[in-house]
């Protein structure tokens, strides 16, 4: 990579050295900067569907553009109201509530259009400054740098438009910036596309897994093996020395107390929650809640150890954010268990570790995934979960060999997931490092 001939001190503490013939502005010199103030008592019942000009808010931001077809509309005369922000092409739109800083330009405008609350508009006001050249500059770490340094330790979210237009950044050239703009377009979109591939290539890993899981535990691991008909439509032929039993025949499940939360402290014994089961994972430190520990005794019935299977229970209707099955090991002491997640325990015939595996597997789960839940939330009762019929052999040398079987065949694949994923995390530190180091010239951006 290139580097520029002589450096300079900015005296900018989130600029710090540029090219020497660089300059260093503020938002204010080169930069109109609008929002929406108040709506004049505007209803839900004006936001429309069709109207006369888009009504753009952060959620419409997709790939650093606004996706027009998602935006709300209104009409002609609320549009009218404020003739500051009607938006115009190349425009630049930065959310400054909530996620602050999300970006969007302006492009293919193809109806009038102008903001709702908490984003601003930056348009150039100058013919030697470039709205896309700010775009990287608000997207690389002077920007965060800046923001970290103007909030004071500040728990509110918030960027004030006093603030934001007082923001200095470097200043090369017009030629150089629009070099600067076309340089980083082209190479994030290249590390972008690779993240792409990764992602799906994760997809493929998940795939590849389900894959082990589904037929170890309906078809076994011996393709020699003779089959026999289930006699269950949605399971299909099993091995022929396999059992077909109703899940409530094989374990008992119980659901969890619903604790007050008058008695939730900081220490203590933890209290598994549905937010703690997610994605097949004891996430112990998302939402931590913990009960005082003499509850392990006051509350013994639901005490989760080790060797137990948990299940979370209610989600998003549609979705499969539930129904998640844990094995819990390394556990000292125990937990304690919420309401809306059940613990399941074989009682006879099943390996509780094969178990959890059935529970995992498409077919069980495509089966309680399609029953009614009678509520306008996602929700399974244990009736539905103990009522499905499971199919397993009845050895428990089978069994073990299954186990195992799927446990080194998914180990495998995921420790591909876990190199991908570290290649994800990878290519966004060399992404945003890129950003950082062409916007303060620290690489020279040539032709």
């Amino acid at each position: 990579m290139r580097k520029y001939d002589l450096y300079k001190d900015t005296g900018v503490e989130w600029v710090g050295g540029i090219p020497k013939h660089w300059g260093v502005k503020k938002i204010k010199h080169r930069c109109y900067v609008k929002a929406r103030v108040g709506w004049k008592g505007l209803k839900s019942d004006e936001f429309l569907i069709e109207g006369y000009a888009y009504l753009v808010t952060g959620s419409d931001f997709k790939n650093d553009t606004v996706i027009w077809k998602e935006c709300y509309q209104i009409d002609q005369e609320r549009y009218e109201e404020d003739p500051y922000i009607q938006l115009k092409e190349d425009d630049l739109l930065i959310t400054k509530d909530g996620t602050i800083g999300k970006l969007a330009i302006v492009k293919e405008l193809d109806n009038p259009a102008c903001l709702n609350s908490r984003i601003f508009v930056v348009r150039s006001t100058r013919k030697d400054f470039t709205t896309e050249y700010l775009f990287w500059i608000l997207k690389s770490n002077i920007f965060t740098q800046f923001n970290d340094y103007t909030s004071y330790g500040s728990t509110i979210q918030h960027l004030y438009q006093n603030v934001f237009v007082e923001f200095s950044f470097p200043f090369p050239g017009i030629t150089e910036q629009t070099k600067i703009a076309h340089y980083l377009l082209t190479k994030t979109r290249e590390i972008d596309n690779l993240i792409a591939d990764k992602k799906r290539l994760l997809e493929l890993y998940e795939e590849e897994k389900t894959a082990i899981i589904n037929q170890a535990v309906t078809k076994g691991i011996n393709p020699e093996v003779p089959l026999k008909d289930s006699g269950i439509e949605w399971l299909g032929e099993i091995p022929k020395h396999w059992e077909v039993k109703r899940l409530k025949y094989v374990a008992k499940m119980q659901g969890g107390f619903a604790f007050s939360s008058k008695d939730f402290s900081t220490k203590g014994v933890q209290l598994i929650k549905i937010s703690n089961l997610y994605q097949n994972e004891l996430q112990l430190e998302r939402q931590s809640t913990f009960l005082p520990s003499y509850f392990l005794e006051t509350h013994s019935d639901w005490v989760v150890k080790n060797g137990d299977l948990l299940m979370s229970m209610t989600g998003t209707l549609g979705k499969r954010d539930y129904g998640f099955a844990i094995f819990i090991e390394n556990c000292e002491g125990g937990y304690l268990l919420n309401q809306r997640v059940s613990k399941i325990h074989s009682v006879k015939e099943i390996d509780n570790r094969l178990l959890l595996y059935v529970l995992r597997s498409e077919y069980f789960l495509n089966n309680l995934f399609s029953l009614p839940s009678g509520t306008k939330q996602g929700n399974f009762s244990n009736e539905n979960v103990t009522d499905l019929f499971i199919t397993f052999p009845e050895g428990k040398q089978e069994q073990g060999t299954l186990i195992q079987h799927i446990k080194t065949e998914c180990n495998i694949v995921e420790n591909k997931i876990n190199k991908t994923k570290k290649l994800i995390e990878l290519l966004i530190e060399y992404r945003t490092a890129l950003i950082n180091e062409v916007v303060t010239g620290k690489i020279k951006v040539t032709d």
